[in-house]
């Protein structure tokens, strides 16, 4: 029998599970295209945050109606920006972002202070608890994470998933765990803006249901989830913070439920040392007495 992996599908890569923000009104310019600055570099960034803000892509016609443009002063730019990965077309010939703008998002300065300072504590954490370890962040779209670094699992079968991938908030440990933590005012836009997509029958499809398990992972301090993107596959996640109290991003494992489930409390406690260690190490003092996974951030 080959070497089998328990994969976890990208379901956010061709999902409607995203932010609805609203593109810019038919008929009026975006900002940038008539500022100063190089005219075509203003035009490639008006192109960039508007299908950024789109949720189902648009083709060149609307593109041009969005941002005022001749289309035939914009086709070169999309195919370029295409031909680079930082566009893709759907099968009706719509654009949307490419795997190449979400990589620049994922190799942000902040992403890559926290992988660096994370590696040697999720290598030891792996070895330690014999799952796959994810780190997280927020993605643009504020409606799932990004995976900026992952140790796998030495098990045949192991939850499998590469950096880059996104997930869904509202089904994974590290959206949970990240959600809880941000400012009320960010959290309350961001579950707003979800479609609580149902992944399995144990997804959370409810804003007060969802809303009633924050504040119990924010009393917690750690997240665990069981089924809940996936049928058999369980996740334990906790908040890693910067040195500014905001959430940084999430320490997660995951594996088999049949694995995971029976060693819940050990695993949760490994988890959250480390992400109290990650916190450290990019510069988080908790108050006197509280931990950095059990505190509110600012």
């Amino acid at each position: 029998m080959g070497y089998t992996s328990f994969v976890v599908p990208n379901t956010e890569r061709h999902s409607d599970n995203r932010t609805r923000r609203p593109a810019a009104p038919r008929g009026r310019a975006r900002r940038g295209g008539t500022g100063g600055g190089h005219r075509a570099a203003n035009r490639v960034v008006d192109i960039l945050e508007l299908l950024a803000a789109s949720r189902d892509g648009l083709a060149l016609r609307e593109v041009s109606a969005h941002l005022r443009a001749p289309k035939s002063s914009l086709l070169p730019l999309l195919r370029a920006l295409t031909a680079r990965g930082y566009l893709a077309q759907g099968r009706a010939l719509e654009y949307r972002l490419g795997p190449g703008a979400l990589d620049l998002g994922a190799a942000a300065p902040a992403h890559r202070e926290l992988v660096e300072v994370a590696r040697p504590a999720v290598v030891d954490l792996m070895r330690r608890t014999g799952e796959t370890v994810f780190l997280g962040t927020l993605c643009s779209d504020r409606a799932s994470i990004v995976y900026v670094d992952k140790v796998e699992s030495d098990h045949v079968i192991r939850y499998a998933g590469g950096v880059g991938d996104r997930r869904p908030l509202h089904a994974t440990s590290s959206g949970k765990v990240i959600l809880a933590f941000l400012s009320p005012d960010e959290r309350e836009q961001v579950l707003q803006s979800l479609s609580l997509a149902r992944h399995t029958e144990r997804t959370v499809t409810s804003l007060p249901v969802l809303r009633t398990s924050l504040e119990e992972i924010r009393r917690a301090g750690v997240c665990v989830t069981t089924d809940e993107l996936v049928p058999g596959a369980s996740g334990i996640a906790a908040p890693v913070f910067d040195r500014y109290g905001r959430v940084a991003g999430a320490c997660a494992i995951g594996g088999p439920t049949d694995r995971v489930g029976p060693r819940i409390r050990a695993l949760a406690a490994a988890v959250a040392a480390t992400a109290r260690t990650l916190s450290a190490r990019l510069g988080h003092r908790p108050p006197d007495g509280k931990e950095a996974g059990a505190r509110t951030a600012p």
